[in-house]
């Protein structure tokens, strides 16, 4: 299939640039995959379309401060954009570094601000292209920095700084200290409240967490004509023996499984499978959907609205139908939706 397929055109005035005042007060549209109808709605009303006995997957990924502005000895600004530690050392991070060109290996890097009496670097250690391996001095200098000197990583579309809201508010109320090493947020879980928590809790709706630590590569654009020769960047992910069991446990009931984000769908449909159940595992995966893909685990899906020409849209697309979804999108744009990271939700039934 042509990349061209999954085109359509977006007034800038639609892509959010901040989040609404109160997570649960984004909007909700609705589509039905089997009648093909639309409905605009608000967030909470998906406590409508969840009944008792289903599941609610989330991922419990937490989004880290992996965007470093520092300083060569030149006093000339550099940008590390950390993007996961090395396994052969937990001090090595890969790392797209800005502007490339200009650094050289073996070059620190500094952090230093007027109010800390310190002088924080970490080492440019090797230029593998695209990325670059970066070290810290030690694990306390590490943390340091990132703290003190790191950047909420919005995405490129939101045109401005980060500040201290979107510390707490770019990050889902599933997210998990320990559970820390995305670069991007699952956004479609950020809609979530306590209150809608506990709300599906008292119908007796179970909620299962998962983990799948998002990378930079989920704004990865589609760059080829034909969509089959895309690929995806590979993303650690997690399943749970408890959650396993519990997904089987339902789906034996006949209840139905929502899936909170496309990373949880890829983290569900990467996993494997025995007798039609689904087992846990703990790995990297690369899954690319797109058309043609037999979904396994996912009933339903609550997803925000995505980028032209990206997989994600793709992703969509195989789930609900190209053309239904881009309808759908059409219809989003003239009811004034809010559109990506910080915009409103679609729940595809």
């Amino acid at each position: 299939m042509d990349i061209k397929l999954f085109d359509y055109s977006l007034p800038p005035e639609l892509i959010a640039q901040h989040p609404v005042r109160d997570r649960d007060q984004s909007r909700l549209m609705v589509l039905d995959r089997n009648s093909g109808e639309v409905r605009a709605r608000s967030f909470t009303d998906i406590l409508e379309y969840i009944n008792p006995g289903d599941l609610l997957v989330v991922n419990n990924t937490r989004v880290f401060k992996a965007r470093l502005l520092g300083n060569r000895a030149t006093g000339a600004e550099v940008e590390v954009f950390l993007v996961r530690k090395t396994d052969s050392n937990p001090l090595v991070w890969e790392a797209m570094v800005r502007p490339s060109r200009r650094v050289k290996e073996g070059e620190e890097i500094f952090f230093h601000k007027a109010c800390h009496n310190e002088r924080l670097s970490l080492t440019l250690r090797e230029n593998r292209g695209s990325k670059w391996l970066v070290e810290f001095g030690s694990v306390l200098s590490e943390e340091r920095i990132i703290d003190r000197y790191g950047h909420v990583p919005l995405p490129q579309y939101i045109k401005r700084p980060d500040v201290p809201e979107d510390v707490d508010r770019y990050q889902t109320i599933f997210a998990r200290a320990e559970k820390t090493g995305a670069v991007a947020a699952p956004t479609a879980g950020f809609h979530f409240t306590p209150t809608i928590l506990g709300r599906l809790k008292d119908k007796n709706v179970k909620i299962v967490e998962l983990t799948l630590h998002v990378g930079p590569g989920t704004f990865k654009p589609v760059q080829v004509d034909d969509i089959d020769e895309h690929t995806v960047d590979p993303e650690f992910a997690e399943l749970s023996q408890q959650a396993a069991d519990a997904i089987n446990d339902v789906r034996g009931r006949g209840g139905s499984i929502f899936v909170v984000g496309t990373t949880s769908v890829r983290t569900l449909e990467s996993a494997p499978e025995e007798n039609g159940k689904i087992l846990p595992f703990s790995g990297e995966v690369d899954l690319y959907i797109r058309p043609g893909h037999k979904f396994r685990f996912v009933d339903h899906l609550l997803t925000n609205f995505h980028l032209p020409k990206s997989s994600l849209l793709i992703l969509v697309s195989a789930y609900a139908g190209r053309e239904l979804i881009l309808g759908a999108y059409r219809q989003a744009i003239e009811s004034k939706f809010r559109f990506y990271s910080y915009g409103d939700a679609m729940l595809i039934l």
